[in-house]
């Protein structure tokens, strides 16, 4: 079983930055998109950003010049810079990827648990 471990998160004012970063809870084979969504209090979750392993990205449009994301293969690591926060970014953020474990296994797609990010006016 692999887990997506969530760190970064908590109480930020408005206008502040935040980094969250994302790992594998132990060695897997290969990795392929990774990528952030969240959820506020009573609304879907939506997609946030994502990006492949040829470090192409996609971002939601509303978030486009605020938030950067990245990876590191090297660590099966994923990080979502959050600069310029405003209060309506107030959620729970989580991070997902494409982990195949082992070769010749199939590819899994795993959550993360979710990391609160609070964005105080």
């Amino acid at each position: 079983q692999v887990r997506l471990v969530e760190s970064g998160g908590g109480l930020v004012q408005a206008g502040g930055s935040l980094r969250l970063s994302c790992a594998a809870s132990r060695r897997i084979f290969s990795i392929s998109n990774m990528g952030w969504s969240r959820q506020a209090p009573g609304k879907q979750r939506e997609l946030v950003a994502s990006i492949t392993t040829a470090d192409t990205t996609t971002y939601s449009d509303s978030l486009k010049g605020r938030f950067t994301i990245s990876r590191d293969n090297a660590k099966n690591t994923v990080i979502l810079q959050m600069d310029s926060l405003k209060p309506e970014d107030t959620a729970v953020y989580y991070c997902n990827a494409g982990v195949v474990s082992a070769p010749g296994t199939y590819q899994v797609l795993y959550w993360g648990q979710g990391t609160q990010v609070t964005v105080s006016s």
